[in-house]
C-alpha cells in the first residue's frame, strides 16, 4: 500500500467520523423532538438511541486515526455500518412502539441481525491481514 492510498483512507476514515457524528446528534434531535410530543411518556430505547452511532461508529473510527491502527478493508466497513444501521433503527422503532403502547415481539429480530453484522465486521477486520 502506497503512502497515497494511506493518506486516501485516511481521508475516507475521517469522513466516517464527521458522518456518524451528524448521525448520532441527528438522533439525539429525534428522540428529543418525540419525546417533547409524546405526552409525558417516554421510551428509553428512544432516549438512548444516539449512543449506538456514537459507541459504535464515531468513538471507534476515531480511535482508528487517533492511535494510528490499521484501517478496517470495505467489507469490514461495510458489516459494521450495517450492524451500527440495524441497531439504531431496532432502538428508534422499539422506542416508538413503546411510546404508543404497544409491543412487538418481531422487535428482537433487529437487535439479533444487528449483533450478527457487528460480529461479522469485528471479525473481519480482526482477521485481515496488513
Amino acid at each position: 500500500m502506497s503512502i497515497s492510498d494511506i493518506k486516501k483512507s485516511r481521508k475516507e476514515i475521517e469522513k466516517l467520523v464527521f458522518t456518524y457524528l451528524l448521525v448520532t446528534i441527528a438522533c439525539a434531535i429525534l428522540g428529543a423532538v418525540y419525546e417533547s410530543f409524546s405526552h409525558g411518556v417516554y421510551s428509553y430505547y428512544m432516549l438512548y438511541a444516539f449512543m449506538i452511532p456514537l459507541l459504535g461508529g464515531t468513538l471507534p473510527f476515531s480511535c482508528v486515526l487517533y492511535f494510528r491502527n490499521k484501517i478496517p478493508r470495505p467489507m469490514a466497513r461495510r458489516f459494521h455500518h450495517f450492524g451500527i444501521s440495524t441497531l439504531t433503527v431496532g432502538s428508534i422503532f422499539c422506542g416508538v412502539l413503546e411510546i404508543y403502547g404497544t409491543t412487538n415481539r418481531l422487535v428482537i429480530i433487529y437487535f439479533i441481525l444487528g449483533g450478527i453484522f457487528l460480529f461479522l465486521g469485528n471479525l473481519m477486520y480482526l482477521l485481515q491481514k496488513k
